[in-house]
């Protein structure tokens, strides 16, 4: 789970005479980091991407400290298959080695459990997107890499994806996101990665001067305020019962 994520002195085209897509990348990511990959359609960054989750590999340089478990998202999630979308969840929990009662508390958490028995194929882009989703968390990511996680999704669930990035990092992972909708509004703590003709560089990290304020609710409201206030992109710096 520790150590950073390092792409470096990275080269990647897709024809050994064609032109490089990315050259000379190096960046790293460390524990508990986001950063959010920004750039024109085309620019590569789902290459970028690709090549941190592990699905391309570097013509040139090398990707270290990729942890055990790497959650991946594409951008459109690959939903032409012959099976329900529990079926499809329940062979990746038993590959993954993940607990099953994941899919429903997941699916439970995106407004999705009413399409579990539904054959992916037979689902809109928003609710594939969700099966996506559910699958790279089935087992705590230590790299949860997102492209473009946003599209297609409902309002509702669009507000979840903060809330999903403030989990992994509060566990000491890491997560990279590609953003071309200007959402990176929702996550103001990122680091912001700018991919431009071929080259990706780093934009100043954002300083963000934060208030701490403390909150009573009942005690039946609290799991629902605390997901809430995630969702709405706040950090819940700790929780306690009033004695």
């Amino acid at each position: 789970m520790f150590g950073d994520v390092h792409l470096r002195e990275v080269w990647f085209r897709y024809a050994r005479k064609a032109a490089w897509t990315l050259h000379d990348v190096d960046l790293e990511l460390g524990p508990g980091e986001t950063a959010v990959v920004l750039g024109p359609n085309g620019s590569g960054k789902s290459t970028l991407l690709q090549l941190a989750v592990g699905v391309l590999r570097p013509g040139r340089g090398v990707v270290t400290g990729r942890p055990d478990v790497v959650g991946w998202v594409p951008e459109r999630f690959p939903a032409d298959q012959p099976f329900t979308a529990r079926a499809y969840l329940t062979h990746m929990a038993a590959v993954r080695g993940a607990d099953r009662d994941a899919i429903d508390e997941w699916a439970d958490r995106l407004d999705f459990a009413g399409f579990l028995d539904v054959r992916l194929s037979r689902l809109s882009k928003g609710s594939a997107q969700k099966v996506g989703l559910v699958q790279a968390l089935l087992s705590p990511p230590g790299l949860l890499v997102l492209d473009e996680p946003w599209e297609g999704l409902d309002a509702a669930t669009r507000k979840q994806v903060p809330a999903i990035v403030a989990d992994v990092v509060g566990r000491g992972g890491r997560v990279l996101i590609s953003d071309h909708l200007g959402e990176v509004s929702r996550l103001p703590a990122a680091r912001r990665w700018h991919v431009r003709d071929g080259r990706v560089t780093e934009g100043e990290r954002p300083t963000v001067r934060r208030s701490i304020i403390e909150l009573a609710v009942a005690a039946g409201h609290a799991d629902r305020a605390v997901a809430r206030l995630r969702a709405d992109g706040f950090d819940v710096l700790g929780i306690r019962e009033e004695r």
